[in-house]
């Protein structure tokens, strides 16, 4: 049997904290990324950000928060509607990522650039500085538990490892498993076990 990572079982977020700057037209765009795991957290490097660059004509941002990025929040922060918060956001959403905040901040140079320049002014500096994270995969997993006889270390070994993201092992009378197993192949692997040793062992979940 083999490990099969399914989209329900994994999604992404950013492992570093990037910044990176673009000119449009004289206007100076400074994107700000940064990992959150929390509504909180988003708001405290919001405020971080804001405060570093309190002379700045905007700073324009939009997070992501969940498993399935089901938190979120974007805002113009004074630029037209629609030209910023959003953009940022669907730009957080063409690579994938949740559990992230991403502010733009802008100096404005003097050139207006109209909505749809804003637009694409604050999507291009977004990806541009999301184009610098590394990619970092969240695996949903549950974990279990396998005891077992010395007799069968072997053969639970074997399987563990068709299915488990990682697994530890302690010995005493008996030998003690645990297993990270993919939230998806849960009810798998504990069949999978149970079949396999006649149903002398059961994982239990922990």
């Amino acid at each position: 049997m083999k490990k099969i990572i399914d989209d329900i079982d994994v999604y992404y977020t950013v492992k570093n904290t990037v910044r990176n700057a673009i000119k449009v037209k004289s206007s100076d765009f400074i994107a700000s990324v940064c990992p959150v795991s929390n509504i909180e957290q988003a708001n405290n490097e919001l405020t971080k950000i804001k405060a570093e660059f309190y002379d700045a004509n905007h700073n324009c941002f939009a997070y992501k928060i969940g498993v399935r990025g089901d938190l979120y929040r974007y805002s113009d922060d004074g630029e037209p509607s629609g030209s910023a918060g959003k953009p940022i956001y669907f730009s957080i959403g063409k690579y994938n990522y949740t559990d992230i905040l991403v502010v733009v901040t802008r100096f404005f140079g003097g050139t207006k650039l109209g909505v749809g320049g804003l637009v694409r002014a604050y999507s291009e500096a977004a990806e541009s500085a999301l184009e610098l994270c590394i990619r970092e995969p969240i695996y949903l997993t549950e974990t279990f538990e396998i005891r077992c006889e010395y007799t069968d270390v072997s053969t639970i070994k074997r399987l563990i490892a068709d299915l488990s993201i990682e697994s530890t092992e302690t010995y005493s009378e008996k030998v003690a498993f645990k297993a990270k197993i993919l939230k998806s192949a849960s009810d798998t692997f504990i069949d999978y076990i149970f079949s396999s040793t006649n149903g002398r062992i059961t994982p239990v979940k922990i």
